[in-house]
């Protein structure tokens, strides 16, 4: 048994919250760098270096990489031989994302009721996912999500006789419907299978993938490989002003499902596509 204070956790998780919003992660860095190479309208390209400049900017001058510093995402594999003590867990995740978001004078974006409306003033609450898992370690990945990429996405519940030609006209469409909104180039995070809440937080925690590794299971990958290309040949491009570079990945999970059903969900994030992790 291993016992370990709430306090590193609520100190984990403000510091994740001030390095995702402010520094991007070195895999869509990489990953930028390459579509601005790669991209082949002029004004794509242009757009492509405005977003660099724009990340150059907030990493020197420590100012939030997008004024959406989003809704905080947080999942969070903790191991059975763990013991938490001096306070309750989701609290102390709760402290670390208030902390964060006021210390680092990010945007609070939370409000505590979906029809009232009445701003929460610390972006909290989180949406935490739990997951109980072997060991010692707490793992803890925080992504910050923008609502104008969560806006553009959707669960499609397809029936199995649509087959791997309804995935792929659910995720098409998505990003067709999306276009410009989820300011482009994007990361695409889907999940085949499950249920249709599981479906939806599998295709969020694809998100966090870093960037060009792809499934270790062969039909999958070769369906991501298919999608990025197809996607970017919709010629949405960055800003979604025409251009070559519409998505930097397509991420895709599969999860065992009913024999009745095929749940797609596609969850779009923008350029940035912010994570941080921390093994505690």
């Amino acid at each position: 048994m291993r016992i370990i204070n709430v306090k590193e956790i609520t100190d984990a998780v403000k510091d994740m919250c001030i390095e995702a919003t402010h520094f991007l992660s070195s895999d869509m860095k990489e990953s930028l760098s390459k579509a601005k190479e790669k991209e082949e309208s002029p004004l794509g390209k242009q757009i492509l270096e405005q977003l660099q400049e724009n990340l150059d900017i907030a990493e020197k001058e420590m100012i939030p990489i997008c004024q959406d510093t989003g809704m905080a995402v947080i999942f969070i594999n903790v191991g059975q031989e763990v013991h938490f003590e001096d306070g309750n867990l989701e609290d102390a995740i709760n402290e670390g994302v208030r902390r964060g978001y006021i210390d680092g004078y990010l945007r609070k974006s939370v409000v505590d009721d979906p029809i009232i409306r009445n701003n929460t003033k610390d972006n909290t609450p989180a949406v935490i996912y739990y997951n109980i898992v072997e060991g010692d370690k707490v793992d803890i990945t925080f992504a910050p999500k923008g609502f104008g990429s969560e806006n553009m996405s959707k669960i499609h519940m397809l029936k199995p006789a649509d087959g791997i030609n309804g995935v792929k006209e659910a995720i098409i469409n998505t990003v067709k419907d999306a276009g410009p909104n989820a300011c482009p180039p994007m990361v695409v995070g889907v999940c085949v299978g499950g249920t249709f809440d599981k479906c939806a937080v599998l295709s969020k925690k694809a998100l966090t993938r870093e960037v060009g590794v792809h499934s270790q299971i062969s039909w999958v990958k070769d369906l991501e490989i298919e999608m990025l290309d197809k996607i970017n040949a919709l010629g949405i491009g960055p800003g979604g002003l025409g251009g070559t570079q519409t998505a930097l990945a397509v991420n895709i999970e599969t999860y065992p499902t009913h024999i009745a059903g095929m749940p797609v969900a596609v969850n779009i994030c923008c350029h940035v596509n912010r994570h941080a992790h921390r093994v505690i």
